[in-house]
């Protein structure tokens, strides 16, 4: 595939300090190589595309930012960021500032990022708009958690905000009061937000990226296939599941496209897809997160806005089928930023 001829931008990529990449990854463990991987490939592959990048990293400090759009003056700051000051409700400010400076970005609009990480909000908004979603209630800090009626065991306790699996393990997944007590505890204590608990759909964990601002291209639909699971574990996507390659190999967790989904089904997907990434005011690339009840019921989970788009990851792998080389995804990615037309 070739690279796409572009017009040279002068870009500057926001991400965590923790995370700048080096310039190459010789010399660096495979532990270290994948934690950087997403803002790896982003800068060698915008370098590699001809734009001049400089890179910022950006922990608790919002001066940098305006600085460096003051007096370096890119055309589009890449927006690698997923929390500022360690809070993850933060993100959507950063954005904020990048509009107020009048400076094009990529990725999510604050109102997007606002609706879409709010777990219980979002789900809310669907639901009035009559996609299925499962039973839920929210545990704010500082409360007990007391089953309310009409919820049914067994439940999945989550983080109301943090996202990238924090805070799911298999201890997520409970089936009596006290073990719901004790979850939403830890997730209070430890988490340090507030917590939702959700009724458990036993089934497939889909995954559906969406690209676009007003015109939104739904991406083939993923699949995060269990093959190997430890007896008695379910199906679910952990923190490990997502982000520890080792425990990947040995339960053999792929993903890759759904397989068996009948016509009807994936137009239903499609549709779905569409309609939230519209309805939550999404805007750049997301995805899309469901689950695939064994009956064909399709609930959706969440929204993930500005989503994992390293190279080997779902979002990418699912634009490579569709036909979106890497280097023209992050294009894209770009274009779709300049398109707001933000730049003075």
């Amino acid at each position: 595939m070739k690279t796409p001829r572009v017009k040279k931008l002068r870009v500057l990529a926001l991400m965590h300090p923790s995370l700048l990449p080096p310039e190459t990854l010789d010399g660096l463990s495979e532990k270290e190589a994948y934690a950087i991987k997403t803002e790896y490939d982003i800068v060698t592959t915008l370098r590699g595309l001809g734009h001049e990048v400089q890179v910022l990293g950006v922990q608790d400090e919002l001066m940098p930012i305006r600085s460096a759009v003051t007096d370096w003056k890119p055309q589009i700051v890449f927006n690698l960021l997923e929390e500022f000051h360690g809070i993850a409700e933060f993100d959507q400010h950063v954005v904020g500032l990048l509009e107020l400076l009048r400076v094009c970005y990529t990725g999510c609009n604050p109102r997007g990022l606002v609706l879409a990480r709010g777990k219980a909000l979002s789900k809310k908004l669907v639901t009035y708009h009559r996609i299925r979603v499962p039973t839920f209630t929210v545990f704010p800090r500082g409360h007990r958690a007391r089953p309310p009626r009409g919820l049914r065991f067994p439940l999945i306790v989550k983080s109301l905000t943090e996202e990238s699996s924090l805070g799911i393990s298999q201890a997520s997944i409970v089936d009596t009061p006290e073990k719901l007590e004790e979850r939403v505890a830890f997730i209070h204590k430890s988490i340090n937000t507030d917590a939702i608990a959700e009724q458990y759909i036993e089934g497939r964990e889909i995954y559906v990226g969406a690209i676009g601002n007003k015109r939104v291209q739904v991406l083939p639909i993923w699949e995060l296939e269990f093959s190997n699971l430890a007896p008695g574990s379910a199906a679910i996507a952990t923190a490990r599941v997502k982000h520890n390659p080792d425990y990947q190999l040995k339960h053999g967790i792929k993903q890759h496209p759904a397989k068996n989904l009948d016509a009807a089904l994936e137009r239903q997907i499609v549709r779905t897809s569409r309609r939230i990434f519209k309805i939550l005011e999404l805007d750049g690339y997301a995805r899309i997160d469901y689950r695939l009840a064994s009956d064909g019921t399709l609930y959706f989970l969440e929204a993930n806005p500005n989503p994992e788009i390293a190279e080997i990851e779902e979002f990418a792998s699912a634009a490579k089928a569709a036909g979106i080389a890497y280097p023209s995804l992050v294009q894209k990615i770009v274009t779709l930023g300049l398109s707001r037309g933000l730049g003075s």
